[in-house]
């Protein structure tokens, strides 16, 4: 996966990589051939007193590292550019995948897991990336250079690479062999960390109205210590690596000079000739040595690819469709034939035979009780779910025939949970219609009951909202997701239990303003409370999935027990009140 990652997302870059490896081949040939130069001045130059060729090829040996840093500075830029390209483009196909996603599919991995995969994994591939085009280039010219050129200084000391070499590459092995599984580990622990952290968070409130907070300490702590553990040991194999890396290269340096001594003591070798050699061993292991370094960060680059991939290569549930219809005809009617729909694994469907119509200037309300499916089959209507039986129409066609821009443009959502995103009022009330003016979006707060708190607030439309719109009140979120759906003036309004936070005077009110602005449009409620929807054109009773009644208010009163059941059950509970 890792393979297929990099030369996905790396194929737009050739040109940089290939500037990488020209100037990382250039710095590499220039640093190779400083010990030779130095070599040449100790036997030619301090050994016979020649100050002008030591001052000539010294000059010269400024011009080559000149050329080595230059080449070294431009390689560095060349791939850091590339590293981050390549992060940028696979965050962003990271991201558009998810967008993709139907809720199915982000209930499988959870929103901690794809949020580390989006940061943490695509860093460590990214890191990956960027030690490639400055060390993984690098080593295999300065190794393969470094034998050939030892090799021309003296072949009688050759038989200490033969053995340093092999030395560190075993040694170093062994210690990444040990880090592999540790880091495979690590992600799934910082994983545990960021799902428990984005628990706690999110149900602050939660926490502190039962007095959990020792609890949720503890299992944070439990998470934490878990990732730390599992750092240290990592650390702790990491940290051996340098200390192994410094005996072999100090115990090479003192084998080259034992055992070269005794050829210079025998007239086969000069000084600068081992001085070379010496300096050519050290680049050939600082090139093995970068090399297992880069195996060290290989496994988990490897293990973060595989989770990316996972994640990009996963195909929505619901797909758009190869011939998509483009065009409707007829404003906003929906109708549900024989639906049924089951979540993959369940034992029974969630939703069974569901047949009904909601047609343009009608409403249509759905009541059950908890569990009963209601929110799923408004979620069939703009295919957050797709039906596994049956069909879905919207103006004769179905859902999943219709170009999914075309859809969405049709339908104003308005959720369980309402969410508001970190801006203003009027960014969040735009969010439905980037183009909507200020009298438009303040029309659609005084429909939704908002204007007189918005109107309160120092900044008015431009007051700030908090992430998820935790400095507004439940209601006020309501209210203001009910008002970006007006500002969006579709043709169908699905109201997922939308008005559950207000209180009854508001609610009526709102319901009262409702009626003029979704006069022509299709309007679906999902609601727990009977006054809700006591008005309704038509109401549907779901009881385990199924349709156990449909009707109007006092035709479900005779008719459907259930519905009965629910109104009396209401009744009494306002009476106790």
């Amino acid at each position: 996966m890792l393979i297929r990652l990099l030369r996905d997302h790396l194929r737009t870059y050739r040109m940089a990589l290939l500037a990488v490896v020209l100037f990382q081949l250039v710095g590499t040939v220039a640093s190779l051939y400083l010990p030779s130069l130095n070599a040449d001045i100790i036997d030619n130059g301090v050994a016979k007193g020649d100050t002008g060729y030591i001052l000539s090829t010294g000059a010269w040996m400024l011009v080559v590292t000149v050329v080595q840093m230059a080449c070294s500075i431009a390689a560095v830029y060349f791939g850091a550019h590339t590293a981050m390209a390549f992060g940028r483009d696979v965050r962003s196909a990271i991201f558009h995948r998810v967008g993709s996603f139907s809720a199915r599919e982000v209930a499988r991995f959870g929103a901690p897991s794809l949020i580390t995969r989006n940061t943490n994994d695509v860093q460590q591939v990214q890191m990956l990336v960027m030690m490639s085009c400055t060390m993984l280039v690098m080593a295999p010219i300065m190794c393969v250079g470094g034998v050939i050129m030892a090799l021309r200084q003296d072949v009688g000391l050759s038989w200490l690479m033969l053995v340093s070499v092999p030395v560190l590459v075993i040694a170093i092995g062994l210690i990444v062999s040990r880090m592999v599984p540790q880091f495979r580990l690590m992600q799934k622990r910082i994983d545990a960390v960021n799902r428990v952290l984005r628990e706690q968070i999110s149900g602050i409130r939660v926490v502190r109205a039962f007095v959990r907070e020792p609890h949720e300490t503890a299992r944070f702590d439990d998470a934490n210590v878990a990732v730390t553990d599992t750092a240290l040991r990592a650390g702790r194999l990491f940290a051996l690596v340098f200390p192994t890396v410094m005996l072999i290269l100090n115990a090479s340096s003192v084998a080259v000079l034992w055992f070269g001594a005794a050829r210079v003591d025998s007239g086969q070798m000069q000084i600068g000739a081992l001085t070379a050699f010496l300096n050519y061993l050290m680049q050939i292991l600082m090139s093995v040595m970068m090399a297992t370094f880069l195996a060290i960060i290989v496994p988990r680059a490897a293990v973060c690819a595989e989770r990316i991939g996972e994640v990009l290569d996963t195909e929505t549930s619901v797909s758009p469709p190869e011939h998509p219809v483009t065009e409707l005809h007829v404003h906003g009617e929906v109708e549900l034939r024989d639906v049924e729909f089951r979540y993959p694994g369940a034992d029974a469907p969630v939703l069974r035979h569901i047949s009904l119509r909601a047609s343009p200037g009608r409403t249509t309300a759905i009541v059950g009780s908890t569990g009963a499916g209601k929110t799923t089959l408004v979620s069939l209507v703009p295919r957050l779910f797709d039906v596994t039986g049956g069909m879905v129409l919207v103006d004769g066609v179905d859902v999943r025939e219709l170009d999914p821009d075309l859809l969405w443009s049709r339908i104003g959502l308005v959720p369980q949970r309402p969410y508001l995103f970190t801006g203003t009022v009027a960014s969040n009330l735009r969010y439905g219609n980037p183009e909507a003016t200020d009298e438009e979006l303040w029309e659609a707060l005084e429909v939704a009951q908002a204007r007189d708190f918005v109107e309160a607030m120092p900044e008015g439309l431009e007051a700030p909202i908090a992430q998820g719109g935790t400095n507004v009140s439940g209601g006020q979120r309501q209210r203001l997701s009910i008002a970006r759906a007006l500002v969006r003036k579709p043709e169908i309004y699905l109201f997922d239990d939308s008005f559950s936070a207000l209180d009854l005077a508001t609610d009526a009110r709102l319901r009262a303003a409702l009626r003029p602005h979704t006069g022509r449009a299709t309007v679906l409620i999902v609601a727990q409370r009977i006054s809700t929807i006591i008005d309704a054109d038509q109401i549907v009773v779901l009881e385990d999935g199924a349709v156990v009644g449909h009707g109007t208010h006092r035709e479900l009163l005779e008719s459907c027990p259930t519905y009965a059941e629910i109104v009396e059950s209401q009744h009494a509970a306002e009476a106790a009140a």
